[in-house]
């Protein structure tokens, strides 16, 4: 048996919690995994791994084994790595997570031109509104939209975009256009429910910063849902400019408060490691000159 095989996936089920979802990433079969980290356990005379129902725990012995082991296998990556860049030609399976919305409209349509520049690197990119856990999915880059929370990861930072408060001329027609945002109190505010911010929403002028505690008949998880409530002339959001931009120049919608905002980074996020893949950084900057090239961010 290989040996560094099983340690990589005794490893993977200790991050994952499972056997399955590590046989699930190596495209290989249950038993498969679990028959590698019978074998190791033989080999070293002890158990590594409780088995439960679902998830299972590591023992003394193993606690210790993986954290040895961790260090082995990013010595060891560090030391591909390293060789790799010799020749400086990113190849290998990434994974990347993006936003729904965002990675719809900003990251797939230069992921083309991206797999022509580095034909040797396969893309598995995962769109999802979550914050996935980066080492339990096996991630290696997530972007991310907002400030971050996690000191577990390192960031490298994009680039920046605004929060905007946006509403359709139907409705403003309707409705008296708030000419502060204490004004909102009067108007039906459609609220992304996956926002940190929620129904208080926060904004910055040239002066200082103004909260306030916004209603109304609606929210959503979708930036898409939003979109379409927002088009729907049912009320007013506070939205990413990345997203609306377009429709406010169409006409589609208006930028109403226009001095209050809120800025926000967009980051690239990966777990911390001594070392980042070339493949991990070729990706990174090349996302990062997209977006510095794109003149809505």
């Amino acid at each position: 048996m290989d040996t560094l095989t099983a340690m990589r996936s005794f490893v993977r089920v200790v991050e994952t919690g499972s056997f399955s979802a590590v046989a699930r990433e190596e495209n290989t079969t249950q038993s498969t995994i679990s028959k590698r980290v019978a074998i190791l356990e033989s080999n070293l005379g002890t158990q590594l791994l409780v088995r439960g129902g679902r998830l299972h725990s590591l023992t003394e012995a193993g606690q210790n084994y993986y954290e040895r082991v961790i260090g082995i296998l990013r010595d060891l990556e560090e030391a591909e790595s390293e060789a790799r860049s010799l020749i400086a030609t990113p190849r290998g399976k990434l994974r990347v997570s993006v936003p729904v919305m965002f990675g719809t409209l900003y990251i797939a349509p230069v992921i083309p031109e991206f797999l022509s520049a580095f034909p040797e690197v396969q893309l598995d990119l995962k769109f999802s509104e979550k914050m996935v856990n980066l080492v339990e999915e096996g991630i290696d880059v997530a972007i991310r939209l907002g400030d971050l929370k996690d000191s577990s990861m390192i960031a490298k930072h994009l680039g920046d975009d605004d929060l905007i408060i946006v509403a359709s001329p139907t409705y403003l027609a309707k409705h008296s256009v708030p000419q502060h945002p204490s004004e909102l109190s009067a108007h039906n505010c459609l609220v992304y429910s996956l926002g940190a911010s929620g129904n208080t929403w926060t904004f910055s002028d040239q002066h200082s910063d103004t909260t306030v505690q916004v209603a109304g008949n609606f929210q959503g998880d979708s930036g898409c849902g939003l979109m379409e409530m927002l088009l729907a002339d049912a009320g007013v959001s506070f939205m990413p400019s990345w997203l609306v931009s377009p429709y406010v120049q169409s006409g589609q919608l208006v930028h109403i408060l226009q001095d209050y905002y809120k800025s926000y980074p967009i980051n690239a996020v990966y777990p911390l490691n001594r070392n980042v893949p070339l493949k991990t950084k070729s990706f990174m900057d090349f996302i990062q000159q997209k977006l510095n090239q794109n003149p809505i961010l």
